[in-house]
């Protein structure tokens, strides 16, 4: 069947901010989506209140709307323009809920509104625990032993009848929230409690918990004649008992039998045709027992879901692309296939290597946080490694993680305490995949390790050979290990920071690199096809190995590589993709081949179609490295990348790579707290009096000279990591010894902390010669308070002429100073009218993607146009178009650690941000928060 002609325009709902368990992959699904149904001539309205994402940009969607999620916000929207239909598949739960409020108060049905992707009957069956169930029990397919409770009473009653361990499973909600296992009588009330009040149906399903037994995921398309396919299938590394976006994830599936693949399948389909006749995309995920493979299902999406981005990075199938067109009327065999382009989207991808996630979490953020893993997702974002094997994928996806790992273990940071080890093994938490390779180090048998772990023996036994590699190759130096071994451990992922490490004696990671180049070992570099290489791919998309044959053949273009994020985090979360994606939109328009390197399966930037080459890999220097020798680039942008980028910065000037825009040495001018103070004093700009330590003794003396209260912080990170304020010496020395032990080798910073303190920042665009201010922006909270968690508001409301004339020239003169060519981020205390300079990044920020936003003018587009030298800004005609005010309000996921203390301070928390515009400063929104600030100022 074609597409449905009646729909000419669609609105497509958002997930609004990132939280944890709905974050960057939904915009990932929602620009696919939009810029699939444009591809077809229908007008695309989007509805959603993050400013952060590539969603909200006029490049994706006709006409974005940064407004509420609320039923109010879509109709006035319905009123403004003339909708057919509304795509509510692609914003993850918030879009769905939205979607179902809306069609119980009959506002679809008033303005004429079809609902595609999807029918609420289907909502209403997978998120209403009982209809599922009972759906379950009806079509035949197994599920845990289970009762629905609506009241404590009935959740005490359920518990009573089934018996524990237990699964508490709340309704309408994502990511985990509420729910969680119970293995003891003693703390069932307050779980149920919990689980209750997160339902907002005050409704929870109370399961027996198969805690131990195999987890998998299945994701599936389903179009208007029934025919369902099967995209990917995930394996967990984790059994059951930890949520999956907490779990390590494998595709294909390893350790399945056919036999019980087959049944799983089936069950899968039999499942998406019993919810309901719709056409799209759809999550199903199962449990299986080991001893017998019998399996129950745990619960299907009929949506995009989380694992939708992975599915579709892994496979090179666009789920949420093709989604959007069976949407509106396609069918399967008449879609054209988005990577070979000769062949349709009515097959099953196959694949010819491994890929691995692994989760990225924040706990250090939330100091106190229970750490161990469960039923409610913690994790903050996720990479994803591309191998031959698991194996090589496994030791790409640790050194993907920026959490200082240069591989799975043989790196110097082994946990050698057997106790530790043992009870990090039964206890999860985000480290433990690295002890069951230390516990395997010190020699604990396997089986113990598996009796523990319930992790699977087969992913076991790949880790135990590592553990034996490596004590082959401490019988070699470096000059005599054979070329053979030596290829064997790049094939099973060993960087060469691991390798000069287990030899030992001085050994250097440059060392390792130029031997094997002279043995003639060098990455080589393998197509996603989707077809293990039946047809040819027409889409340059790679990932690397060590084999004979190299795929990426070098154009005789000029390039541009852009390096990306990374995982996602707190402190650098998705502005930053945003920023890449402009950064590759504008190489593009400016007559350069764009290269994107990134690890990040959620984000638009590695979408195959972004970039003109596309190399899934890890941000990390082995892999760039051999990258950039292999494309021989103009340059390489930095700017735009957040700390992951930057931090290359170093590298890459040592070995005499371009970075494109501002220099190494000017950023370090930056970083480094004495050489901008000393650039600050020659500019007569005021700073906080300041010092340097580089241990605890050292610290008491500063602190002594600039006077308490003090902000102490270490040099070179984002998002206030490691930050704090301390009034006396014995909190100061304990900061301090800490921050040393979390990032050895820093130095400590020790700002006197002006107290009472307003706070304000600057986004500005220079290119050598003039400089744009692109915004100035008044935070509600006061100074001590992390810009990121702060509410900010553009233009100020509250600051003087004076003032703001101070911020505009000290922004002009350190942008000249500090020779900037691209985008610069200052931050102001302000104090008896008096401007002083906290700190400045020559770099993309977390708020240019708002400004941005606030005034529609491309600023990070023009910002890249500059760093490249194709443009001055004088070529640029830009006219702001914001009437009243925009507000940035950040958003936190404290309800996943409803331990931890919420109190903000000078290292950000929150996980995502929200804009609201208001038209003057008496909206009630703007004085509900003004007087928050008064209450701030005033303690």
């Amino acid at each position: 069947m074609p597409k449905d002609t009646s729909i000419k325009s669609v609105l497509i709902i958002g997930s609004g901010p990132i939280i944890i368990g709905q974050a960057v992959e939904f915009d990932y699904s929602g620009s696919q989506a939009a810029l699939s149904l444009k591809d077809e001539g229908i007008e695309v309205s989007i509805i959603n209140s993050n400013p952060a994402t590539i969603m909200t940009d006029n490049v994706i969607g006709d006409h974005v709307y940064l407004w509420p999620l609320t039923c109010e916000s879509v109709e006035k929207i319905l009123q403004e323009r003339h909708i057919d239909a509304v795509l509510p598949t692609m914003g993850g739960q918030t879009a769905l809920n939205l979607a179902k409020e809306a069609e119980e108060r009959g506002i679809w049905k008033k303005y004429g509104v079809r609902i595609i992707g999807v029918d609420i009957a289907a909502i209403e069956k997978t998120e209403n625990r009982e209809e599922f169930r009972q759906l379950m029990v009806d079509i035949g397919v197994g599920v845990a032993p289970s009762k629905i409770a609506n009241s404590f009473l009935e959740g005490k009653e359920a518990a009573q009848e089934i018996g524990f361990p237990l699964v508490i499973r709340p309704s309408y909600t994502m990511g985990g929230s509420g729910g969680g296992f119970v293995h003891k009588k003693e703390d069932f009330d307050v779980a149920l409690s919990r689980g209750l009040q997160a339902s907002p149906t005050h409704e929870v399903l109370v399961e027996k918990a198969v805690i131990g037994w195999k987890e998998y995921e299945l994701e599936l398309l389903r179009d208007n004649k029934d025919n369902v396919i099967i995209i990917c299938s995930i394996e967990n590394f984790d059994p059951m008992g930890i949520h999956t976006g907490d779990s390590i994830t494998v595709a294909p599936a390893m350790t399945l039998s056919d036999r019980c693949y087959q049944d799983m399948r089936n069950q899968a389909i039999t499942m998406m045709r019993a919810i309901g006749n719709f056409a799209g995309g759809c999550n199903v995920q199962f449990s299986v027992n080991p001893a017998d493979e019998s399996i129950i299902a745990i619960e299907i999406n009929p949506r995009v879901s989380r694992s939708s981005a992975l599915a579709s990075k892994a496979t090179g199938y666009p789920i949420a692309k093709i989604a959007a067109k069976l949407a509106i009327g396609y069918n399967l065999d008449e879609i054209e296939n988005q990577i070979t382009k000769t062949t349709s989207a009515y097959f099953e991808p196959t694949l010819d290597y491994v890929i691995v996630k692994i989760p990225r979490w924040n706990f250090d953020k939330f100091k106190g946080a229970n750490m161990e893993l469960g039923l409610q997702m913690k994790a903050v974002g996720e990479v994803m490694a591309i191998g031959r094997t698991f194996i090589e994928a496994l030791q790409k996806a640790c050194q993907s993680l920026e959490i200082g790992r240069a591989g799975l273990g043989a790196d110097g940071r082994q946990n050698r305490n057997l106790d530790e080890i043992m009870y990090g093994l039964e206890h999860p938490s985000w480290n433990r995949l690295f002890l069951v390779k230390d516990a395997m180090t010190l020699g604990v048998p396997m089986e113990s390790i598996r009796k523990v772990t319930k992790i699977d023996k087969w992913f076991l036994l790949q880790i135990q050979e590592l553990v034996q590699l490596e004590q082959e190759l401490k019988r070699y130096s470096l000059n005599n290990i054979p070329k053979e071994f030596f290829f064997t451990l790049k094939q099973k992922g060993f960087s060469d920071v691991q390798i000069s490490w287990l030899l030992g004696n001085g050994t250097t990671e440059d060392e390792v690199y130029e031997r094997r180049k002279e043995l003639g070992i060098k990455r080589v570099y393998k197509m996603v096809d989707t077809c293990a290489a039946e047809f040819p791919a027409q889409t340059p998309y790679y990932y690397s190995t060590f084999e004979d044959e190299n795929e990426s053949t070098p154009s005789d273009r000029k390039k541009i590589i852009v390096l990306g994020s990374g995982p996602n985090r707190i402190g650098q979360g998705i502005e930053f993709d945003y920023s890449c994606v402009h950064g590759l939109l504008a190489a593009k328009e400016s007559g350069f081949e764009s290269i994107m390197i990134n690890c990040n399966p959620e984000t638009v930037s590695t979408d195959f179609n972004m970039a003109d080459k596309l190399y899934f890999e890890p941000v990390f220097w082995e892999h760039v490295r051999e990258i950039i020798e292999l494309e021989k680039p103009e340059g390489v942008i930095v700017q735009l990348g957040g700390q992951t980028a930057l931090k290359m910065a170093e590298k890459l000037h040592q070995y005499g790579i371009k970075i494109i825009g501002t220099s190494y040495d000017n950023m370090d001018i930056a970083e480094d707290r004495g050489r901008f103070s000393d650039l600050l004093k020659d500019l007569g700009i005021p700073y906080p009096n300041y010092g340097v330590a580089e241990d605890a003794e050292e610290a008491l003396v500063v602190a002594k000279k600039v006077g308490y209260p003090v902000l102490v912080r270490p040099s070179y990170v984002l998002g206030g990591q490691g930050m704090s304020i301390v009034i006396n010496d014995e909190d100061l020395e304990t900061a301090v010894v800490k921050l040393l032990g979390d990032l050895p080798g820093n130095r400590v910073l020790i700002d006197h902390f002006l107290d009472r303190a307003e706070e304000a920042e600057s986004d500005s665009i220079c290119d050598g010669e003039d400089v744009h201010i692109v915004g100035l922006m008044e935070h509600i909270e006061p100074a001590g308070i992390h810009s990121g968690d702060s509410s900010a508001v553009l233009p100020p409301f509250n600051l003087s002429d004076n003032v703001i004339r101070q911020m505009e020239e000290y922004s002009i003169k350190l942008a000249k100073a500090l020779n900037v060519i691209g985008l610069l981020n200052i931050q102001f205390a302000i104090k008896d009218e008096k401007v002083y300079v906290i700190e400045a990044n020559p770099r993309a920020s977390r708020t240019v993607p708002f400004i941005a936003k606030a005034y529609d003018v491309p600023y990070i587009n023009i910002a890249a146009k500059v760093m490249l030298g194709v443009n001055k800004l004088k070529d640029f005609k830009i006219e702001r178009k914001l009437v009243g005010y925009a507000i940035k309000e950040p958003v936190f996921s404290f309800d996943k650690f409803p331990e931890v203390e919420k109190q903000l301070g000078p290292e950000m928390k929150s996980t995502g941000e929200a804009i609201r515009f208001i038209k003057d400063l008496e909206d009630p929104y703007f004085v509900k928060l003004y007087k928050e600030k008064s209450m701030y100022l005033s303690k």
